[in-house]
């Protein structure tokens, strides 16, 4: 057994949404002059590698702490879109895995976007799912899906039709995934574990590949 951290680090500073806070960790007591340390931390629910709940963008979707908590682990396959120049992926460039998809409970896009992580790169021309594409991936009765980008919408979208098609379907959405090119195609059970925020639209989680 093998465990490969998906995540990136929080830190202040870090890179966000266009338009969020950064994170703000403030020392609030030391192990020097209390004798124990411990940190007051503040962030956005989307912040980092982190899970999108269907109350993100549904006034009626279920919150995180609504969610049974097997909804956030599962088996894997991994959809390698890194060699492409494309900006849409689209349905016919999903049905080659369509067998992966099929005996899966996520599936993880690979587009190779996290190399771009803390540049103004990353934030735009990243490869998304079309409308057609994600409508399609609805019909599977997945879990979740991840990408190892800032959003699964472009950053023009209007409305995030994207997200509404895949969390009306009750899938969680796992955006700034990292390393997805040191994973096998298939064989991987995936853990993305967010805080138990009641109401929760979101969380940062600590995603992780087991092989």
């Amino acid at each position: 057994m093998k465990l490969i951290d998906l995540s990136h680090p929080l830190f202040d500073g870090m890179p966000v949404y266009p338009g969020a806070e950064s994170p703000h960790f403030e020392a609030v007591a030391t192990v020097g002059q209390d004798g124990y340390a411990e940190k007051r931390i503040t962030f956005f629910s989307h912040t980092g590698t982190h899970l999108d709940a269907p109350s993100h963008i549904l006034a009626r979707g279920l919150s995180l702490d609504r969610l049974p908590v097997d909804h956030f682990a599962g088996s894997a396959s991994v959809l390698d879109f890194s060699s492409d120049s494309r900006l849409s992926i689209e349905v016919d460039d999903l049905i080659p895995y369509r067998y992966l998809i099929e005996s899966s409970d996520f599936i993880l896009i690979h587009t190779g976007w996290s190399r771009h992580w803390g540049r103004a790169s990353y934030h735009t021309g990243y490869p998304v799912l079309s409308v057609n594409a994600a409508d399609w991936i609805c019909g599977f009765g997945l879990k979740g899906l991840g990408v190892d980008a800032i959003s699964v919408d472009p950053p023009q979208a209007t409305g995030l039709p994207v997200h509404r098609r895949l969390l009306e379907h009750r899938m969680i959405l796992v955006e700034n995934l990292n390393r997805l090119q040191d994973l096998p195609q298939s064989g991987v059970t995936f853990f993305a574990f967010p805080l138990r925020i009641q109401d929760g639209d979101g969380s940062p989680v600590r995603a992780v590949a087991m092989i």
